[in-house]
């Protein structure tokens, strides 16, 4: 419990006061006297608390009907049970907490994997938002500096050639930049990446998500188009998390049910960030792409970088390789998804394709609005930096200069809107 009723709950349930910041071994009473449980109850009195109002805890035996009991017991008190995210929405709001640190509280709990849980650790410590204030104070310090020469024209500072301002924005752009490259690693530890396996009946789609997953989640047989539907895992490679999904064979359909699952596949590959195209390696003839996939969905739609995986090598007798002659053909991983002998290189690759380094150590979690609003942020620095040399406009740089401070602000709230916290809070868990 958080607020001003936290004293008041503690003398009706508890029937005495208890000691700050103490552990108390007691009874738990209902309002009509009645003993609900017993355990251990905590008092933290404002500001010395997650929440920086009064906080009461109660430590009981966490059974359903107990559980009841006792909630009834505090709503009598008039307390009413907290909205999804709203101890963290509190504990921002009272400068317990900023924004990016209360977001890597949802992200820990939520944490797919060791490292992400890491990087949402390094976020709840203020390892992100230090980086943030530190680049804010940078874009304060030349906005000062601009500012006063635009006030006091008298000085007569050359923005051309006045070094001291050149250097001071690339700093700001150089940090800005490894700043940038962090978030955006955070970001892959948090959401992932979304890899489709696509491609004729047959050719092993099933058998490579099997493998990737470490377990049998698909049906395998001889017979083509065994899989109707969509199949989706999630794994991790080296803390990288991966949304797999398997999709129906692509071809002409045979029947209402195969037609169905082709199309939600071509929903599928429309929506993922790599599709890997799976084909049997006794295919000596030059994959069409266009062909493959193209046909199947939306003639508007941009296809999604795609992979060709070139399987059954174990039949062929090929060697695992990972291929990549030119940016005109798609990189291709030769592999047998029914022994494991290649997808070494397909992990590699997919990990090459977006950038990810494992046990990264500065590494924080981060989210699609930091990215956003980091390349906003980018954008205008730069822009600011143009409109200087190329009209020596110091006033439209420090226009530049002040929209990306308030990019930057957006991040730890000191800069947002209504709007924008409560869809933040709403997403959290109920009463974090």
């Amino acid at each position: 419990m958080s607020g001003p009723l936290c004293q008041k709950v503690s003398e009706n349930l508890l029937l005495s006061k208890i000691k700050p910041r103490t552990a108390h071994y007691l009874h738990f009473y209902s309002s009509d006297g009645q003993i609900i449980d017993r355990g251990i109850a905590l008092f933290f009195k404002s500001p010395n608390s997650f929440t920086g109002e009064d906080v009461l805890e109660l430590q009981g035996h966490g059974g359903p009907v107990i559980m009841d009991m006792l909630l009834e017991a505090v709503v009598n008190c008039g307390v009413s049970l907290a909205k999804p995210g709203e101890f963290s929405e509190r504990a921002f709001h009272n400068d317990k907490l900023d924004l990016a640190q209360a977001e890597a509280i949802a992200d820990l709990i939520d944490s797919g994997s060791r490292e992400a849980a890491k990087s949402a650790l390094r976020s709840l410590a203020g390892d992100f938002s230090n980086q943030i204030h530190q680049l804010v104070e940078k874009v304060i310090h030349l906005r000062i500096y601009v500012e006063a020469a635009i006030d006091f024209p008298e000085e007569e500072i050359d923005f051309l050639n006045d070094n001291k301002v050149i250097s001071q924005t690339e700093d700001i752009s150089s940090f800005l930049a490894t700043l940038l490259k962090n978030a955006q690693q955070g970001s892959l530890l948090r959401e992932g990446m979304k890899v489709v396996i696509a491609g004729k009946p047959n050719a092993g789609k099933s058998s490579l998500l099997n493998t990737l997953a470490g377990k049998e989640s698909a049906i395998v047989t001889d017979i083509e188009g065994t899989t109707r539907d969509i199949l989706t895992e999630q794994i991790n490679i080296d803390g990288m998390p991966l949304h797999i999904v398997d999709t129906a064979g692509l071809r002409e359909a045979k029947d209402q049910v195969e037609k169905i699952g082709i199309q939600r596949a071509a929903k599928e590959i429309e929506k993922a960030d790599r599709v890997l195209l799976v084909v049997d390696a006794s295919n000596n003839e030059k994959i069409d792409i266009q062909k493959e996939i193209k046909q199947y969905i939306e003639p508007s739609i941009v296809l999604p970088p795609i992979s060709l995986i070139k399987n059954k090598i174990d039949i062929t007798g090929q060697a695992a390789s990972f291929i990549c002659e030119n940016k005109d053909t798609p990189p291709t991983v030769m592999l047998s998804a029914n022994t494991g002998e290649g997808i070494d290189y397909l992990k590699q690759h997919l990990k090459s394709v977006v950038g990810f380094k494992a046990s990264e150590g500065g590494t924080f979690m981060a989210r699609r609005r930091h990215i956003s609003a980091l390349k906003h942020a980018e954008q205008h620095i730069n822009e600011g930096f143009r409109q200087l040399r190329s009209y020596s406009a110091g006033e439209l740089l420090a226009e530049e200069l002040k929209l990306a401070q308030n990019c930057l602000n957006e991040i730890t709230g000191e800069f947002s809107s209504d709007d924008l916290l409560g869809k933040i809070f709403t997403s959290f868990c109920i009463g974090k």
